[in-house]
């Protein structure tokens, strides 16, 4: 009988500290839900052509307006647009502020020679499309930009990677900057845009992310 009670007493001790255990570890996800969990880039040292023409695609703020060859490339950008704005719709629920970042991530990825849809899979894992989201190593914003960035190419001022065309334009050129040190490599690519070169994970949860937002006209 002592036995059968220490027993009892012992597993329900037992009980109750895995329920606490279940309880801290829901804690902690809703904790670490408030913030970005993807990886960094690495700072790493750039050859002086590298950086010029770095700081010169950054430099140059256009306003991202798309232009089109004919209509017809137009109407499928429009058709494009209304399908991405639904699927963005429980992200993004204000209209005018979805329509403003899908047409910026559209101008800024084209800007850079990127798929628009590898884009947006990038943004959604890094950052779920939250402006302000910043990671336990600093990133910044959508695309997650390390602040040193504002200072190897940009005006040193890190707080403007929670503009909009600003992080979207400082994403994107620094993610076809290391697509072509891979030589276009895609896995490489992104592998090294989260810090995680040659590891997989990463690049496939943002391919994964990617199908989410493939569109045909």
């Amino acid at each position: 009988m002592r036995f059968a009670a220490s027993s009892a007493l012992a597993e329900d001790g037992f009980s109750r500290r895995k329920c606490l255990h279940g309880l801290l570890v829901g804690a902690q996800a809703l904790l670490f839900s408030e913030h970005s969990t993807a990886g960094t880039q690495l700072e790493e040292p750039l050859i002086d052509s590298v950086r010029t023409a770095l700081t010169s695609a950054i430099a140059n703020q256009a306003p991202p307006v798309p232009e089109f060859k004919d209509t017809e490339s137009r109407i499928k950008y429009l058709h494009w647009l209304g399908a991405m704005s639904e699927r963005l719709k429980k992200r993004k629920p204000e209209f005018q502020i979805r329509q403003e970042f899908l047409q910026t991530v559209w101008y800024e990825s084209k800007r850079a020679g990127l798929d628009v849809t590898l884009v947006l899979g990038l943004i959604q894992v890094e950052s779920n499309f939250r402006k302000f989201a910043i990671s336990s190593a600093g990133a910044r914003g959508y695309m997650q930009v390390m602040p040193f960035w504002t200072r190897v190419i940009g005006d040193g001022d890190a707080s403007r990677l929670f503009h909009m065309q600003t992080n979207l334009r400082f994403g994107c050129v620094i993610l076809r900057h290391y697509f072509d040190r891979e030589k276009g490599d895609a896995f490489m690519g992104l592998g090294r845009y989260n810090g995680s070169r040659g590891k997989a994970p990463y690049p496939d949860a943002v391919m994964s992310a990617k199908r989410s937002w493939e569109f045909s006209a």
